[in-house]
């Protein structure tokens, strides 16, 4: 051991050497394992080209196109998503190899181009990767322009040199052509339907050597490219566009109009110094600032460039344009307007002002802001309507390089729709789980993003727009549930049962009730007054932390990072830590910071606890360990927690440098005990955007114990103006009834409470209604001379004699009106995830009893499929009849015969005929599908079964 300790600690001290540049702490393998999701690869700041190794050809944690825990690479495309979670992109697919020409990928153990390669023998670093490949012996390196890549394979002496260029590789081809110039430029077309369904990548390559012959598959989809024996390493470049093969070779000259590999390596390694230099931190681990400059420069990747260099670009209606400003793609907004955008207002004002541009262009080109932009497709994904927080985050900041009219304009396009349960929530003040799937959080996500429409009509004057928005922001009052203290589904105006706020269920985007229960970003302070105060609102926030992690329900993957329920590792949980704030306990915000900066962080593969999504996620390490974090985007200040590092300079465009130094800061001392503002005290627990632009020094004195520091200087969040009067609700066992039913009326804020039955008179509410047949019940809440929106529900009385027995077990999330969802005389719709449908991970057998023998004359057992939410019509579905209910006689089956490969959504009625039978009980057996087929996203999974409606005549 003497022998060894001095070695160990000479190791260390390496390790711990601070480094000349700031490149080198970028560790691009951070976060490549895992859950998420990033790719090692080259690319420049904010880049159009992404050139990354391949090492998964689908599945979950593959979207990024490789894994750590990968050992074959399939070769090097030049275009990959940061952190997603679907997949795409994976274009154009590059491979060196020698010996046998392979033109197939290897893929399953089959013979193929594919290759072994070890971690030992890859490095990754800003703007440049390597890796040595096993089975052909060529070291591979790699470094990219902005819109074009570079590629160089040494390979071993006398082997006989061969590149694969394969257009198959990854997502469905609609068009493709390889076309070979001459013996040193190959040009073509990749046009292809994944997430993206009509994404364009138009390539361009040149090879330092000339090439002896080319060969292709039948289809010519892949070509082998053979260049003999090489006495140097052969260079690559390749130019990429969404307009023209022409774009793209332009946009390869201009940018690499040489063979230096190293000159293309050393400016877009001086590119990424640049942009890591706005953010200076000193002191902390030299590990700490390997993790916090990787995450700037994760950060940083998006959005991408998507406009050639003659200002060519690809817009949202997928037709040819021109500008003459820089234009982009890749907006993941549901996750990025959180903390990635709002990061960018401080160190990336200029492009702020060109992504809002974009964002308008996006709006005028294709008719619509959007919510999930790829390559100009609006792809459909996520909720809310999120380019809006973007663009008023940066007007309200200062930030108005672009039409502020047309920005308003835009914005108002977006929330006058009818889809997506805008048209409920327009009408009623509030979306129902009928109306629309996950209608808590898109319910929630509206009503914020409305009052940031509201800001930004209130600043242009248009006092009527501003008026209507407002009230629309306090829309997420009328799903708040005062009882449980919970936002919760209603179905049908009552609310949703049986309530678990850990179940992850339909009514949620990736969340449960818990991870939405304190998004009111807009109006903590009203959230508060719902809260029933500041006591019982810190009280929430304990438990939230303080719960077991567990959830039920749907397995829902991007559910990670866990403390408590608050989940680190997606976005809806990202602003809950800075909410103590609001209450006047900065103190347990700084504990709980300190807690996820320090151990939801690393520097090893696995790093980040969930998906990276396009930077948000390190965008809020960034934020967090500069002290601060935008809790409300939309509003000119940020909530401060913990600074991390000793001292971060951050150096504006403005030419200014905003100081923040933590004196006396440890492991142990997290807790702030004062602070100075440019010398004066300052006792804010935010500050203000423009006391950052302004440059300055704003000093914090740490300790290890908490302080009352800023206990008195609440962050400011309420909505004052155009107050509404929140709609009542309802509570009934069930939509439906068999003799008498009541039904509750309640309110969220008080007031009191008017109804009328079936178009009757109205009257004031002051016990439950009893009900004894079929009932229309509307209600409006009078409050202060206000009135509420009318709403109203509709109950059912059914037969009394009819009864079910379901000796199968449902999915809780899936349980629609419980046990007596077959016969309750209401129908699913087309969308499983609005409540109506019961679901089941095996087969259904349920008996029903007719409560006397009756004639019966056909039997109807509605069924769903929705292949791409594991979700199948089943194998065939049998009926039995009996008169005693022991008994039963076997009266037919259905088989299945409709495709279980098409996509959509399919209802079918499985119906038979019976003649002249009498019974008192009909058994029915639907025999689920089994596990997923082996071509299906989820190979060898369980499937649901999912039924609505027996009837029986």
């Amino acid at each position: 051991m003497r022998k060894i300790f001095p070695l160990i600690l000479l190791v260390l001290a390496s390790c711990q050497k601070e480094k000349k540049y700031l490149t080198e702490y970028v560790n691009p393998f951070i976060g490549t394992g895992g859950h998420g999701h990033t790719y090692p690869g080259a690319s420049a700041p904010f880049g159009m080209m992404q050139l990354s190794p391949d090492s998964r050809l689908e599945g979950w944690d593959g979207c990024g196109g490789y894994h750590y825990s990968d050992s074959i690479l399939y070769g090097f495309s030049h275009t990959h998503l940061s952190g997603t979670g679907v997949s795409d992109y994976g274009d154009v697919l590059l491979m060196p190899t020698t010996g046998e020409l392979l033109l197939t990928n290897g893929a399953n153990g089959n013979p193929g181009y594919s290759s072994k390669f070890s971690h030992e023998n890859e490095t990754a670093q800003a703007g440049f990767y390597q890796v040595f490949l096993e089975d052909y012996s060529v070291n591979v390196e790699l470094t990219t322009s902005q819109r074009a890549g570079f590629h160089k394979y040494t390979f071993a002496e006398n082997s006989l040199a061969q590149v694969v260029l394969d257009l198959e590789h990854r997502d469905k081809l609609l068009d493709y052509k390889i076309e070979s110039l001459d013996s040193n430029s190959i040009q073509g077309i990749r046009y292809s339907d994944n997430w993206a369904r009509k994404q364009k990548v138009h390539f361009y390559i040149q090879f330092s050597k000339s090439f002896e012959d080319i060969k292709f598959n039948k289809k010519r989809s892949i070509a082998g490219i053979s260049f003999g024996k090489l006495e140097e390493p052969l260079l690559i470049k390749v130019g990429i566009s969404a307009i023209s093969n022409k774009g793209a070779k332009e946009n390869l000259q201009t940018e690499i109009p040489h063979w230096d590999f190293e000159k293309t390596k050393t400016e877009t390694n001086e590119l990424w110094e640049k942009e890591l230099n706005k953010i200076i931190v000193e002191g902390k681990s030299e590990l700490k600032k390997e993790i916090f400059y990787t995450a700037l420069y994760h950060s940083l990747l998006n959005p991408n460039l998507y406009v050639d260099v003659d200002g060519s670009y690809n817009g949202t209606d997928l037709k040819s344009h021109i500008t003459k400003d820089r234009h982009y793609t890749i907006f993941s907004l549901w996750d990025t307007f959180r903390a990635t955008h709002p990061l960018f207002t401080i160190i990336q004002q200029k492009r702020t002002n060109e992504f809002i541009r974009t964002l308008l262009r996006q709006y005028t080109d294709g008719g619509q802001l959007p919510i999930w932009e790829l390559s100009a497709n609006y792809t459909g994904c996520m909720i809310g309507y999120h380019a809006i927080p973007v663009i008023v985050d940066a007007y309200m900041k200062g930030l108005r390089d672009y039409d502020a009219k047309l920005a308003l304009k835009a914005m108002v396009n977006s929330a006058m729709q009818d889809h997506l349960g805008l048209k409920a929530y327009r009408e009623n003040g509030f979306i129902t789980a009928s109306d629309e799937p996950e209608s808590v959080s898109k319910h929630l996500e509206y009503s914020y993003d409305d009052w940031c429409i509201a800001l930004i009509a209130d600043s242009l004057g248009e006092a009527e727009i501003a008026s209507n928005f407002y009230q629309r922001g306090q829309f997420y009052k009328n799903l708040f549930d005062p009882s449980t203290r919970f936002f919760r589904a209603k179905k049908s105006h009552t609310w949703f049962a049986p309530f678990r706020p850990e179940e992850v269920n339909f009514n949620y985007t990736e969340a449960n009730a818990w991870q939405y229960s304190l998004f009111v970003p807009q109006d903590i302070s009203g959230h508060i007054k719902l809260m029933n105060g500041p006591e019982r609102y810190e009280e929430h926030l304990d438990n939230m932390f303080n719960a077991k992690t567990e959830t039920s329900g749907r397995d829902q993957p991007d559910i990670t990072g866990l403390i408590g329920q608050y989940a680190h590792g997606n976005e809806p949980s990202h602003h809950m830590a800075y909410l103590y704030n609001y209450i006047g306990k900065p103190h347990k915000t700084q504990k709980i910071v300190s807690e996820i900066l320090n151990n939801q962080y690393t520097n090893l593969p696995d790093g980040l606890s969930g998906n990276e999504d396009c930077g948000q996620m390190s965008a809020w390490y960034v934020l967090s360990a500069m002290g601060f974090y935008s809790v409300t985007p939309g509003l000119d200040y940020y909530t401060i927690g913990t600074p991390l590092f000793n001292k971060t300079n951050v150096n504006l465009e403005n030419g200014k440098t905003f100081k923040i130094i933590a004196e006396n800061i440890s492991d142990k001392n997290i807790y702030i005990q004062s602070a100075t503002l440019n010398g004066q005290p300052f006792n804010h627990s935010f500050i203000k955007h423009t006391e950052i632009m302004e440059g300055g020094e704003l000093i914090f004195k740490m300790g290890k114990n908490p302080s009352t520091w800023a206990s008195k200087s609440i962050p400011y969040s309420a909505i004052t103006k155009n107050k509404i009067v929140p709609v009542p609700f309802f509570k009934a066992k069930s939509q439906t009834f068999t003799n008498k039913l009541n039904v509750i009326l309640g309110s969220v804020e008080g007031g009191e409470i008017y109804y009328r039955i079936n178009g009757g008179n109205e009257e004031l509410y002051t016990s439950p209604i009893v009900i004894t047949s079929d009932a229309n019940i509307s209600s409006r809440i009078k409050k202060d001379g206000n009135w509420s929106n009318r709403v109203s529900a509709k109950y059912y009385k059914t037969d009394n004699t009819k009864s079910i027995k379901i000796e199968s077990k449902y999915a809780n999330q899936y349980a629609a009106a419980g046990e007596k969802t077959l016969i309750d005389h209401l129908r699913g719709g087309e969308n499983y995830r609005t409540g109506n449908w019961q679901g089941y991970r095996e087969d259904l057998i349920a008996t029903i009893d007719l409560g006397k023998e009756k004639h019966v004359s056909s039997i109807s057992l509605g069924c769903m499929q929705d292949i791409k939410s594991w979700i199948f019509f089943p194998k065939r579905v049998e009926y039995f009849s009996s008169t005693n209910g022991i008994n039963f006689k076997y009266l037919g089956s259905i088989n299945t015969t409709f495709s279980d490969s098409l996509e959509g959504s399919f209802i079918n009625d499985y119906t038979i005929e019976v003649p002249k039978k009498k019974a008192q009980y009909i058994k029915i057996k639907a025999i689920n599908y089994g596990y997923c087929p082996e071509w299906h996203l989820g190979a060898g999974g369980e499937t649901w079964l999912f039924v609505d409606e027996l009837k029986i005549e």
